[in-house]
């Protein structure tokens, strides 16, 4: 059975794997992503792509990528906080160095793609699918399709309003992302910007910490108005949670409790679920769309 290369590249780490055609992935593992130099993002980028050609046949390279992605090309207008690939394409940098085919999609979009596969929207035709981390990135699938929008910014959720009034605190990816969390968290306790620390230590703190667990709700909150502006514009058969924060028991109860103290969520509600492939969602939807693109393209 033919090997894939697989990356899902996010703010804070790069995940890379090695998927089969049957979608199943033999290994994976994770980088710091190089967030702002171009060389430096190449270079670890095809290290990796080495390790794996070097010690097995490897048939093409799947990437899931933030931002304004044109999938037909590659190119990204803007790459989310990956400013390096900003105006650049992936696609035709990494062709340019290795005899492989590349293929590039949204990371949202990836992941409504593999929860469309064969996740927890199998059997949905209009769905939505939401991804928590550093953004808040997301897909949108309408009458069977993948909405990418005119201008390929379809499913940028993390642009949306939820909290007015507050400068650029207002948009959900300053409000509702798990990197706006830790930076809140670390504003409350005077933990220094440059520490590191996850979200499920910002969590277990909350425990013994009334004030964490008011930043959480507050939090949770600015989660719950994006559900539900999301929910009254699109009415989608449900909305599919994705992320690393998407692991977390009661998640969801908690979206929940916040969701039905808004005024006509009776009349919108839909059923909020977790990503089955939860992390690695992004990598099993890029290769699906390396898949599709090879259909296509075989066609023409």
């Amino acid at each position: 059975m033919k090997k894939y290369i697989v990356f899902d590249v996010g703010g804070t780490n790069v995940k890379h794997g090695i998927i089969l055609e049957d979608y199943t992935i033999l290994s994976k593992n994770t980088y710091p992503t190089q967030c702002s130099n171009l060389e430096f993002f190449l270079a670890d980028m095809l290290h990796v792509i080495e390790e794996y050609t070097s010690s097995q046949q490897i048939s093409g390279i799947a990437i899931s990528l933030p931002g304004y992605i044109n999938p037909q090309t590659g190119y990204s207008e803007q790459a989310g906080s990956i400013t390096a690939l900003d105006n650049q394409n992936l696609k035709e940098l990494l062709e340019a160095k290795v005899a492989l085919r590349v293929e590039i999609e949204n990371d949202g979009n990836c992941a409504a793609l593999a929860e469309k596969l064969n996740g927890n929207a199998v059997d949905c035709t209009d769905f939505i699918c939401m991804t928590i981390g550093t953004g808040i990135g997301g897909g949108i699938f309408v009458n069977n399709q993948i909405l990418h929008g005119t201008s390929f910014r379809g499913g940028e959720f993390g642009f949306m309003i939820t909290q007015g009034g507050q400068g650029i605190k207002s948009i959900m990816h300053r409000n509702a992302s798990t990197s706006s969390l830790i930076h809140a968290y670390k504003q409350l306790i005077g933990m220094e910007m440059e520490e590191t620390i996850s979200g499920e230590q910002v969590f277990f703190e909350a425990i013994t910490n009334p004030d964490v667990q008011a930043l959480i709700d507050s939090w949770l909150k600015s989660l719950s108005y994006g559900i539900f502006n999301l929910a009254v514009t699109l009415n989608p058969q449900k909305l599919l949670i994705g992320g690393g924060i998407s692991v977390r028991e009661n998640l969801i109860n908690h979206l929940m409790d916040h969701l039905e103290e808004i005024p006509f969520w009776h009349e919108f509600k839909i059923p909020i679920e977790i990503c089955k492939h939860k992390n690695d969602a992004g990598m099993i939807g890029a290769f699906y769309h390396f898949k599709r693109t090879s259909e296509v393209q075989a066609v023409c």
